[in-house]
């Protein structure tokens, strides 16, 4: 099934890469009036990173982009309309409520849940979904609209290719992957002396940066009953993968790549953009 359509959970605060700043910084101003990280303006033009990533996935060939953002975000729907994004893009607006009796949001498998209930033609195809503060290349988001042997694939990327320290590195979740090339499992912050048992059939650890593409239809059941993580309190998209790979290991396929993924964590990665344009 083609897949043209691509989800954003764009809901991520800036509020930790305004803790990393110095008093004196020179992107303090500027943060001050910033609420979610994908907004933040950088490259030549100063636009905002969100920019970026959506041109990636028009020069990757979607047609759809869905924007999952969190109540009483004008910003966003501002963005949009005043001509802020690639206008090749077909762009919608997905809200995450926030569930009656509860102070904070429910998690990433919520939010692509709630996409899925407000727009119920994602659940009669193909789609990806990523976070909105890594810039995915054009091939990455291109390599997820191909054909394939399965109904569900994300990007497990070679931790060889990233430009990180080893200790930001060992904050990512690694995949344990079937020699045939599936999903068994992605495993959060594992024991150091565990880390070896994961290396793939290159030598190669591979990781999980939330990048994937799922057939709706068969993913929403694994949205709707994850369970909350009883640390973070959340439903966490992580989590639904994993049950949904336990129940059916040859659903979700392992698309192996390796490049470095510039992201926003703190204030300082903003100068790693200076030069786009």
């Amino acid at each position: 099934m083609e897949n043209n359509s691509l989800i954003i959970m764009v809901g991520g605060a800036s509020s930790r890469m305004k803790r990393s700043l110095d008093a004196d910084s020179e992107h303090r101003g500027v943060m001050d009036n910033i609420p979610h990280k994908s907004l933040i303006p950088v490259g030549k033009n100063g636009r905002p990173f969100l920019y970026y990533l959506v041109r990636n996935a028009v020069d990757a060939g979607y047609q759809y982009l869905y924007l999952i953002t969190s109540p009483g975000t004008e910003a966003f729907q501002n963005l949009v309309d005043e001509g802020g994004l690639p206008q090749e893009m077909n762009i919608k607006i997905a809200v995450q409520y926030v569930p009656e009796g509860r102070e904070k949001p429910l998690g990433t498998a919520d939010a692509l849940q709630q996409c899925l209930d407000q727009y119920p033609e994602l659940k009669k195809t193909t789609f990806t979904v990523c976070n909105g503060d890594n810039l995915y290349s054009v091939g990455a988001l291109n390599e997820l609209r191909g054909e394939r042997k399965a109904p569900h694939a994300l990007i497990s990327y070679a931790s060889s290719g990233f430009e990180f320290d080893e200790e930001r590195i060992a904050k990512f979740a690694l995949m344990d992957i079937s020699e045939e090339g599936y999903l068994r499992q992605i495993v959060e912050k594992p024991d150091l002396k565990d880390v070896p048992k994961y290396v793939d059939t290159l030598g190669e650890l591979r990781v999980s940066m939330n990048i994937f593409s799922f057939y709706g239809q068969e993913i929403y059941p694994y949205l709707k009953n994850c369970p909350i993580d009883p640390i973070r309190d959340e439903k966490e998209l992580p989590k639904a993968v994993g049950n949904l790979v336990t129940e059916q290991p040859q659903a979700m396929l392992c698309i192996p790549r390796s490049e470095h993924i510039p992201d926003l964590t703190d204030a300082n990665d903003i100068a790693l953009f200076k030069n786009l344009e």
